[in-house]
């Protein structure tokens, strides 16, 4: 298995391949449940919680800067993808819209399907993390998350929440699906932050 779909990284890539991981050959789909099948037309992102609530439609984030990004994507599961190339719209940048109010510390992705996710604020807002919709010059499909998923390079996949379509701002951390059901709670991959404690 290993050698087919798998391979040990070369030593030269020790600083960008976390420990415990296996360079995948081709881009692995790890899905729990069912695929929602969301049309870009009626597809929204509601912010709520601990900003001022709002809802952003397809044409609103098209309307938003566009950017090219490279970013190399690490899965609990113990493989990583290098050098993935996606578009979409900087975090930062989708923030310039959002209302937030300064007790926020902490973010509960939400998405079709109904999974969740946490994430601190501070890991939300760094300057690589964005919201994408296209992978590698294709729309994102389905199975990867489309029409859009969060990408947060430094953690696990697990947190870049496909399907996205809501932001609940929180004063204090709460757990989503993976995170209530033994995973850990931030998820840094050269800290191999796999599971709880």
């Amino acid at each position: 298995m290993l050698g087919k779909f798998f391979q040990k990284p070369d030593p030269e890539l020790q600083e960008r391949v976390p420990p415990g991981q296996h360079l995948a050959k081709g881009f692995p789909v790890l899905t729990y449940g069912s695929t929602p099948q969301v049309d870009p037309a009626s597809w929204e992102l509601k912010v709520w919680g601990l900003a001022a609530a709002k809802t952003f439609s397809w044409d609103d984030l098209m309307a938003m800067p566009q950017s090219h990004f490279t970013a190399d994507f690490h899965c609990v599961t113990t493989w990583s993808k290098l050098d993935v190339e996606w578009i979409g719209v900087k975090v930062t940048d989708f923030m310039q819209q959002v209302e937030l109010d300064p007790k926020a510390t902490h973010v509960m992705q939400h998405c079709y399907g109904d999974y969740t996710t946490n994430i601190a604020l501070e890991d939300l807002l760094r300057e690589e993390n964005f919201l994408a919709h296209s992978l590698f010059g294709e729309p994102l499909p389905a199975e990867h998350g489309g029409p859009l998923r969060l990408v947060v390079p430094h953690l696990y996949a697990w947190k870049s929440a496909k399907w996205l379509n809501g932001l609940e701002f929180l004063p204090q951390m709460q757990l989503g699906f993976w995170e209530r059901n033994g995973y850990h709670h931030r998820g840094e991959p050269f800290a191999e932050e796999r599971y709880s404690s």
